[in-house]
């Protein structure tokens, strides 16, 4: 199944899409992913929340959130693709280059990510997102993936000269605006297991700039969400943003930075595609 969490009629809704366009849940009370999954579901309550006789809506005329709009944690992980970081310079970690992103930093497939006015170093970085369906702590390796809802696609975009001014990187990450996130979300049941073997690829202004498997990933999905719950416990509704392959603007000669007008593209397989135009903030 595909939900999304969209914007329609000045009302924040969830639908499932469908054949016949989007089709709104019946529950009015559930606005988005992240409360449909903190609520008890059963086996067969998706089905039964968006019935097949109820009107749809053409999606075209919808605006997309993000899938979660405030999850209470959004975990990233850095260098996660080994020709990532060779690009990068950096040494390969044995352990995940983890940190946070902040809900407010979120957009849906269709807003502009901003360029910020005090930098121009706004880069892409295409990835796959990890949504959590059941909640845990010390959660074994085998039994992870029974932890994942579904699948989305991200775009990690980032302000790179405030990301490099500090070997935190939590500041370039979470500029207003930069973290696409969407247009929907994919139950787990639909793709491989762990998502593995799907090709991801970004696109700016039509031309691809990124291209690997997911197979390729150092860590991969069930790891990370074991290494993770080592430390904290992940909840409904919480994401992971898997990491990202060779081919970030930055690491080119000479640097390919995104502009007022360019428009980016994360296309995961058997996922979605995640459609962003690019635009300066504007000075308030």
């Amino acid at each position: 199944m595909k939900l999304a969490t969209f914007s329609h009629g000045g009302r924040r809704k969830v639908g499932a899409i469908t054949a016949r366009g989007l089709v709104p849940i019946v529950d009015p009370t559930i606005t988005d992913i992240g409360e449909l999954l903190r609520r008890p579901l059963g086996a067969g309550d998706l089905e039964t929340l968006f019935p097949s006789s109820a009107h749809a809506l053409d999606p075209s005329a919808v605006t997309y959130l993000p899938p979660v709009v405030a999850p209470s944690k959004i975990v990233c992980v850095g260098l996660n693709y080994a020709d990532h970081v060779k690009e990068s310079a950096l040494q390969q970690p044995d352990y995940p280059t983890l940190f946070l992103r902040a809900a407010s930093s979120l957009i849906g497939h269709g807003t502009a990510i901003e360029r910020p006015l005090c930098s121009d170093s706004l880069d892409y970085e295409g990835e796959l997102a990890v949504i959590i369906g059941v909640g845990g702590r010390h959660i074994a390796t085998s039994a992870a993936l029974n932890h994942v809802f579904g699948y989305s696609v991200f775009n990690d975009a980032s302000i790179r000269e405030y990301q490099l001014r500090t070997p935190q990187w939590t500041i370039g990450k979470n500029f207003d605006g930069t973290g696409a996130f969407g247009p929907h979300v994919v139950t787990a049941d639909e793709l491989p297991p762990g998502a593995r073997g799907l090709r991801l690829e970004t696109r700016l202004n039509g031309q691809v700039v990124q291209s690997i498997s997911t197979s390729e990933m150092l860590h991969d999905v069930a790891s990370l969400i074991s290494i993770i719950s080592e430390a904290m416990t992940l909840e409904p509704g919480d994401v992971i943003v898997t990491g990202t392959p060779a081919g970030v603007g930055w690491a080119r000669q000479p640097r390919l930075v995104m502009r007022d007008g360019d428009v980016c593209e994360v296309v995961i397989e058997g996922v979605g595609e995640l459609s962003n135009p690019i635009k300066d903030e504007v000075e308030i």
